[in-house]
Parts: C-alpha cells; sequence; structure tokens
C-alpha cells in the first residue's frame, strides 16, 4: 500500500537525573562526593533513505518515543546515555510543524536531521564539591527531551513525470521502460497510487520515471484522484504527456488541452516544466495512412509547429520508445547528454 501522509508526535527522551553519592568505605569514614552524572536522552533522528518509498509506516503508529538516558550512580559512574530513534523516511518527504503548518525540512537523499533533541543528563553531586562546599548534597535532574508534532508529506522525487488520462498507457510505458511492474488493465483508474521506476538508457544512464495516476478534467479541484497526487508533479524535472491515439472518450487534441488545464490550475509553474508529446497505442493501426492522419490532426489541433517533435510510440508494442527516452534525458541533463545524435521520430 502507497500512504504519502502521514501525521505523528515524536518524544526525545528525558536525560537521567544526577547522583547525590558519597565514598564510604574503610577508612573513608567521611569521604567525599561522589555521586555521577546523568546519562544524555536519546534524540529523533529523521533519516532519509533511498531503500524506502512510502510513508506506511507512520500511519498506524502516532507516537515515536526516544529512550531516555540511566541516571547516574555512586562511584563517580555516569549513567549511560540512550542510543538515538532513527525514523527511517523516503526522500523528497516534507516535514511541516503540525501545530503552525511551517516548513521544517525538506528531506533530500541522504540527510540525517535531529528533529527533536534528546535532553542533558543532570550532574551528580560531585559537580559541586569546592572548597567552601565539600559535602555537596545537591543535584540536578536530567532535562526533559525535545516534543514535536509533524505532518509528514510525500513528494515522489523523478525526472521525469507521465502524464495523462486514465487509460492513455502511462502504466504500459512504465512496464515497458522500466522493471517497475504497475497494475495495467483496460479500464480507467488501474493506478490508484504513484509509480517509480528506474530506465537504464545504458550502463552510465539512467532516468528515474513516475506515472502520476488519476488526473481527469476537475482533478485540481478535487475531481478523480488527481488532487491525491498533482504535488507528485512539481518535483519532477520533465513531463511526458502521454496521449491515447484512439481514445475512449474524446479526441486527443481535447484530452491534451484538459489536462494541462488541470496541471494550471494547480500550479502554473507546471506549465514552464519541459514537456515531449507521446502519442500512444500507435500498433492499434493498420493502415499507415489513417495513422499518418491521426498524427497530423493532432498537430494541427494542437497548433505545433513543424519541428515540433511528436513522439509516435507504443508502450505495449514497445515501438519508439529509445527515441523518446533518449529526447527525455537530453532535457534532463542538458549538459550531459552522451549522444548528441538522439532520433527525434518527428510525425
Amino acid at each position: 500500500m502507497f500512504a504519502d501522509r502521514a501525521t505523528i508526535s515524536i518524544y526525545a527522551g528525558k536525560g537521567g537525573d544526577g547522583c547525590v553519592s558519597f565514598k564510604r568505605g574503610k577508612g573513608l569514614p567521611k569521604g567525599g562526593p561522589d555521586g555521577g552524572d546523568g546519562g544524555d536522552g536519546g534524540s529523533v533522528i529523521l533519516v532519509a533513505d533511498e531503500n524506502v518509498g512510502t510513508l506506511l509506516d507512520y500511519r498506524g503508529k502516532h507516537d515515536w518515543r526516544a529512550r531516555g538516558g540511566r541516571p547516574g550512580e555512586g562511584a563517580q559512574r555516569y549513567g549511560a546515555g540512550a542510543d538515538d530513534l532513527e525514523l527511517f523516511l523516503p526522500p523528497g518527504t516534507l516535514v511541516y510543524d503540525a501545530e503552525t503548518g511551517n516548513l521544517l525540512w525538506d528531506l533530500a537523499p541522504g540527510d540525517r536531521i535531529i528533529a527533536a533533541h534528546g535532553g542533558k543528563g543532570g550532574l551528580g553531586n560531585e559537580k559541586f564539591k569546592s572548597a567552601t562546599n565539600q559535602t555537596p548534597r545537591q543535584s540536578t535532574k536530567g532535562e526533559p527531551g525535545e516534543t514535536r508534532r509533524i505532518r509528514l508529506e510525500l513528494k515522489l522525487i523523478a525526472e521525469v513525470g507521465l502524464v495523462g488520462l486514465p487509460n492513455a498507457g502511462k502504466s504500459t510505458l512504465l512496464a515497458s521502460t522500466t522493471a517497475a511492474a504497475p497494475k495495467v488493465a483496460n479500464y480507467p483508474f488501474t493506478t490508484l497510487s504513484p509509480q517509480l521506476g528506474i530506465a537504464e538508457l545504458d550502463t552510465s544512464r539512467r532516468l528515474v520515471i513516475a506515472d502520476i495516476p488519476g488526473l481527469i478534467e476537475g482533478a485540481a479541484g478535487g475531481a478523480g484522484l488527481g488532487h491525491e497526487f498533482l504535488r507528485h508533479v512539481e518535483r519532477t524535472k520533465v513531463l511526458v504527456h502521454m496521449l491515447d491515439l484512439v481514445p475512449d472518450n474524446g479526441d486527443a487534441a481535447s484530452n491534451y488541452k484538459a489536462i494541462r488545464a488541470e496541471l494550471g490550475q494547480y500550479a502554473p509553474a507546471l506549465l514552464e516544466k519541459p514537456e515531449l508529446i507521446a502519442l500512444n497505442k500507435a500498433d492499434l493501426f493498420v493502415d499507415e495512412q489513417e495513422l499518418a492522419d491521426a498524427i497530423a490532426e493532432v498537430r494541427t489541433r494542437l497548433e505545433l509547429d513543424d519541428d515540433a517533435p511528436v513522439f509516435v510510440i507504443s508502450g505495449a508494442a514497445r515501438q519508439g520508445l529509445r527515441e523518446l527516452l533518449e529526447a527525455a534525458w537530453k532535457l534532463v541533463h542538458p549538459a550531459g547528454n552522451t549522444q548528441p545524435g538522439w532520433a527525434s521520430a518527428p510525425a
């Protein structure tokens, strides 16, 4: 199960109390103070781990507590400090203060953030001895650990985002280009959560691709599933707009405009992202002239320039996918493109 939101409370551990003790033993009837300090409480640390892809662990458990430090003991024995509590989160998790709504941290891969500091251990009476106070009977309590209530919100970190209406073939494309195994079927909303996959162009180049599900007209206002997943598009560097050349409803050009309108309503900046248009299900055309006419109609209705590349593909038949991936790579890594002569397969 994919989970991309959770609200939890975190409790750092309390510091151990300092000890009041005096040396006692044969020949030491009036020994000096020897009470040890308490140990520090454990902190709560947020760790961005690339092996974690969901917030599911934090949906069922809402309180996370680090252990407290041990109290000090006599003979100058210091209390043991508590281990820190590490919470492993997916990279791309936004951490908000649940009370104020302020963004606290945006976790990048490898980040380790101390979200709640453990309390300092108290001082034993040995620390209070002086020339004028040789038998101190005071110590200090351990400090309380910090407490926070935080809201976690995951935005997937992907370089390429696949957008389009349900049944446009996004899941099929992801399955054909990566090792991801999204659900694929001939009905809308087969994908109920964002899916990530890695497409390897060669041994030195790969693209992280996200299938963003549930976009329909009205998604920005809460229709369908899009209002749950539109935020995942914001992280992507490039959008691949999947259009079905033989859609069940409407036509490719009007469907394109509908999804673009939803993206713009949600966040106008999304319309400024580099975009590739992929016309899918080309394998369903037996007659080449019929396919050419369908492509020409899309170009005309979208008012595309003759030199604007449109990628004619088939996710199911794995046609035209290499050209699409090379184009995406060039946009994601404009300075690091290792194959400047990528084929554009313009239509």
